[in-house]
């Protein structure tokens, strides 16, 4: 034994937490594989936990971590600097490489964590053409991750500008730890075995998609204020929730956290209106009070109290961005809802309320996965296509779902906002 040997130095509880978060994230959220590669973007205030998942990977047989990090002030640079044409430009090449990455076996793993009003005073026009730019080029990394065609995941961090936008009156350090405790709670990573907590959990949503499959809803009613929408279901639809086996046969949960089941809508059978019930906040913008009526399938008329020209823009990005790719139900009472906080961040907001989804349609939620359904196949069944794919919140404890069966029967499925 070494007499002068250091003592090892102790680690603090939120260490802990990171650790056990970067446990849940690689070992639940991506189920990594020996030998499998890690495409890992990240905030660069995200770096801490960017570090402990890579530590945590290569203990789980990485055999190599790549990490892309995002930086705020070299994004705001661009629109103080940049030529106008430079918003019509994007990084093609890099989002080649991940769909490369991602069709060679790569598992993919997000951190999010961004200021949600980063562009807020940023000139629309720019902001949309940017996004545009970005969503085109990004397509063949899209599809992959929507097709599910390899394992991966989404975790977020407390980084200051997320934590000030929550907590506005706090001051900046108490703010961040007040969102990181939230963080920790929402993704179940308190408790003494998280990784038994996500087991039990997915049992969970797994019996409710079940039940939802039993009945082969032709579609979904929601009602409440402002809202009646009834969403009809792709055919051959399947419930999804919980952890799913993506087609390269690994078994992961995409979304820590996560509280939703969901399934693919019809893209030309959804009629009626309906009104957001929680902000969304899209890269950097803040949209809020969205009223908006569908027929036939189609978005024919918009509003919203806040970033009305942002979504206009969002609207407009194709013919597909005006339907929907995806519907999902989320009781009012779960874990994020109850917390009583807006997270301003989409990963966390949909996960407190049911929602719907502008834009592309994920192909496995089909019977027998989808997995050999060609762009042919999924049309033919209704599933929408489309550059983007955006999150927005409909459901609340004033709303209730039914089910409609294909004979019209309408089967309660919740009552304001909890299950039946």
């Amino acid at each position: 034994m070494n007499a002068h040997a250091e003592p090892p130095v102790a680690r603090s509880a939120h260490e802990e937490r990171l650790d056990r978060l970067a446990t849940v994230a690689v070992r639940v959220g991506l189920n990594l594989q020996p030998g499998q590669e890690l495409v890992l973007t990240a905030p660069l205030d995200a770096l801490p936990l960017a570090r402990a998942i890579t530590a945590e990977a290569y203990r789980a047989g990485a055999s190599l971590v790549t990490t892309l990090l995002g930086d705020d002030a070299a994004t705001l640079a661009r629109f103080a600097h940049a030529s106008d044409a430079a918003f019509d430009t994007a990084a093609g090449w890099l989002y080649a490489g991940m769909a490369e990455a991602y069709r060679n076996g790569a598992a993919r793993l997000a951190i999010s964590g961004d200021d949600p009003s980063l562009l807020l005073a940023q000139d629309p026009e720019k902001v949309a053409r940017a996004n545009r730019s970005r969503s085109k080029a990004y397509v063949p990394a899209l599809e992959l991750i929507a097709n599910f065609a390899t394992n991966w995941t989404i975790v977020s961090a407390a980084t200051p500008a997320w934590a000030r936008t929550v907590f506005p009156d706090l001051p900046e350090a108490e703010a961040v730890a007040k969102l990181w405790d939230a963080v920790f709670a929402a993704s179940r990573v308190d408790g003494p075995d998280p990784v038994a907590a996500w087991a039990a959990h997915n049992a969970h949503l797994h019996a409710r998609k079940d039940r939802l499959n039993g009945h082969r809803f032709s579609a979904i009613r929601f009602r409440g204020p402002g809202t009646d929408l009834t969403v009809g279901l792709a055919d051959d639809h399947e419930w999804c929730g919980g952890a799913a086996t993506s087609r390269s046969g690994i078994t992961c949960n995409a979304n820590i956290p996560t509280e939703e089941v969901f399934t693919t809508p019809h893209r030309a059978r959804v009629e009626g209106h309906v009104a957001s019930t929680k902000p969304l906040s899209y890269q950097g913008t803040l949209i809020e009070g969205i009223q908006v009526r569908f027929a036939e399938g189609r978005i024919v008329e918009s509003a919203a109290t806040r970033g009305a020209d942002v979504l206009a823009r969002v609207l407009d990005t194709d013919e597909g961005a005006r339907r929907l790719g995806e519907v999902a139900l989320v009781p009012a009472s779960s874990a994020i809802s109850a917390s009583g906080l807006l997270f301003y961040n989409t990963l966390y907001d949909e996960n407190a309320a049911s929602h719907i989804a502008l834009g592309q349609a994920y192909s496995k939620c089909f019977v027998g996965g989808g997995a050999d359904f060609s762009e042919d196949d999924l049309a033919a069944r209704g599933a929408n296509r489309s550059l983007i794919h955006i999150d927005w919140m409909i459901g609340s404890a004033e709303v209730d779902v039914d089910g409609i069966a294909a004979d019209g029967q309408s089967v309660p499925v919740m009552r304001r906002g909890e299950w039946v």
